[in-house]
């Protein structure tokens, strides 16, 4: 049953990491583009995870996911291996309306906040505001939830579910691309050929079962693999900005003795007139990630590392501000009152978040007859596609892996994600 996945993310590496628990490793392989695993959204994330911030459609897989992130770091040391913690998510100037949440991902259409989707109550007001965040006088935090939220850093559990998935027999292919699908004289899947992106030699490597998860790449490597499917992936990209700062008031004390090990996550809606709607979350190490500055016309590139190359300095500048807005010190100057940046940066990004029209990720089996041309699969293999998850990429990869692998083996999903389908 040789599987090939298409895609080194998270939901590839959490798809290999399941399935080679009960499949045959060797017969295992992910084919990853990007010369640099993981700079993509994988790696470059906010690491947010939620168990009931989903509609309907989501839910069951948002909870699934949740508790496999809860497992696995009890399991393997999450805590100390990719910063599980466990977290209290605040908005900042209580604007966000909770009286009658729709639970579906219009909000960064209008550039709202992803804390309109929370389901938890709120818990008080002006309660567990961290020391590192900057509130002015008439502004109001909220409490949105402390239970039922948690954080990663996201590069590292990737590189975990990689690094294991591997460790067990699993064959990574990078830089590396499928160019093509390679058939019997019935059109049934047999192979795909990859091309290495360095050496530029060619192989085919045995399939029977295709898993796509490229990410916001997913439904260009849908269309050159299935030029005449009958159907195209509705998933689409979101370039976002990223900093990674440190605080002098956000230190390992204050992580490990004020705040007990947790993390907390802040959400605002377009602040000062900012014209976006930050995200802000404290990291294990005394790090805080800060995003959600967008640019929807920003255009795909070929590979993921080549993101870089597309930042607006003038666009990272302007999420620095906000970020000195939110974070930095406020000086006390006679009558007036000015910031003054006294954070420091560790890290910017730039990556493309794969999104979908309806607002929820696509999972599903292809039947074969969308494949098109004829092309078909044999009676106990298939075409799966994972992907278009949005911001909640990390929160929902660990259900996504562990459905994808289930649907793989020809079992009944451990989440209903029946309505995820094309």
């Amino acid at each position: 049953m040789p599987t090939v996945i298409l895609g080194g993310g998270i939901i590839g590496s959490a798809t290999a990491y399941y399935l080679s628990e009960t499949h045959p490793a060797e017969e295992i392989h992910i084919i990853e583009s990007s010369s640099e695993l993981f700079s993509s959204a994988s790696g470059y994330a906010a690491g947010f995870l939620a168990k009931d911030w989903f509609g309907p459609d989501v839910a069951s897989l948002g909870e699934l996911s949740f508790r496999l992130h809860e497992s696995l770091a009890v399991e393997h040391g999450g805590v100390e291996k990719w910063g599980y913690m466990k977290g209290t998510a605040l908005s900042y100037d209580a604007t966000i309306k909770r009286g009658n949440r729709t639970h579906d991902d219009d909000w960064m259409d209008r550039g709202a906040s992803r804390a309109e989707t929370a389901s938890g109550s709120t818990r008080g007001t002006g309660m567990g505001v961290p020391a590192w965040l900057t509130v002015r006088s008439g502004v109001k935090v909220e409490r949105i939830s402390d239970v039922d939220t948690a954080q990663v850093d996201p590069l590292k559990l990737c590189r975990f579910l990689m690094d294991t998935a591997i460790s067990r027999g699993v064959t990574l292919h990078h830089p590396a691309r499928a160019i093509s699908l390679v058939t019997d004289e019935g059109g049934t899947i047999t192979g795909v050929r990859i091309v290495d992106l360095i050496s530029r030699e060619e192989c085919t490597i045995p399939c029977t079962h295709l898993v796509i998860c490229a990410g916001a790449w997913t439904s260009r490597v849908f269309e050159e693999l299935f030029p005449s499917a009958q159907i195209s992936i509705p998933v689409s990209q979101l370039a976002g900005y990223s900093l990674v700062l440190r605080s002098p008031r956000h230190t390992l004390e204050h992580e490990q003795q004020i705040y007990g090990g947790r993390s907390h996550a802040i959400f605002s809606e377009n602040p000062f007139s900012c014209g976006f709607s930050p995200e802000i979350f404290s990291r294990q190490g005394g790090e805080i990630y800060i995003a959600g500055l967008n640019d929807p016309d920003l255009p795909l590139p070929g590979r993921a590392e080549e993101s870089r190359d597309l930042i607006d300095r003038n666009e990272m500048r302007r999420l620095e501000s906000v970020s000195a807005q939110l974070m930095g010190r406020i000086m006390d100057e006679g009558d007036e009152m000015r910031n003054m940046n006294d954070l420091e940066v560790l890290r910017e990004g730039l990556c493309f978040r794969p999104v979908s029209d309806r607002g929820t990720p696509v999972v599903c089996k292809v039947d074969d007859d969308l494949l098109g041309n004829g092309v078909r699969t044999t009676g106990h293999g298939g075409v799966f596609v994972a992907a278009g998850h949005g911001p909640w990429g990390i929160s929902l990869s660990l259900g996504t892996g562990r459905v994808v692998a289930d649907m793989v083996e020809g079992v009944p999903p451990r989440a209903d994600v029946s309505e995820l389908g094309l």
